[in-house]
């Protein structure tokens, strides 16, 4: 990291590379548990299991490791912290599987609207259920963000099997001409 070198107070990495201070290894989804072992610098590994899918929430469980393990709370209280989260409102929030012609569709609900959020919640929905069909209803938050980042949000988007798109959710903006 290029600002690293330039912060003179004392700073913790965390990822998946080898030179993060607090790393994930051995990443592994089964459906809505990530499980993972997290390696810390001068301490013993640690396995973690999160309710949450995808490597975004490994990335959020690795924050919230670093500080915890700064601020000297135990592995034991880490654990059971993360096994215990249940995530918040509006992120891949689950309200259940619908029984339909030839099967079930399970209903999720996630408030992502950057292209970034939305691939996440696509990886995630593909590690933890690679064999079902994606089909997704998008809602795009804003019209200047639609325009900005269009080009974007049409290569994410493509990844759905299905794809049902509404109108743009204004949040007080004026139509962009374009962008709906």
């Amino acid at each position: 990291c290029d600002i690293l070198p330039l912060v003179k107070r004392p700073t913790m990495t965390y990822g998946f590379s080898e030179d993060s201070d607090v790393r994930a290894i051995n990443v592994r989804q089964d459906g809505m548990l990530t499980f993972f072992t997290v390696l810390r610098r001068d301490r013993e590994p640690l396995d973690v299991s999160v309710n949450m899918p995808g490597n975004h929430n490994v990335l959020n469980s690795l924050a919230t490791i670093a500080i915890a393990t700064d601020e000297g709370v135990s592995d034991e209280a880490i654990v059971q912290g993360l096994s215990g989260f249940q995530g918040v409102g509006r992120r891949f929030q689950v309200y259940g599987e619908l029984p339909v012609e030839g099967g079930h569709v399970m209903l999720v609900d996630d408030y992502g609207h950057h292209p970034r959020e939305v691939a996440a919640v696509i990886s995630a929905v593909r590690g933890g259920w690679p064999d079902r069909r994606l089909v997704m209803v998008y809602q795009p938050h804003r019209f200047s963000r639609t325009r900005d980042l269009y080009d974007d949000f049409v290569q994410v988007l493509a990844e759905a099997n299905v794809l049902l798109l509404m109108e743009v959710y204004p949040a007080g903006e004026e139509p962009v001409p374009g962008a709906d």
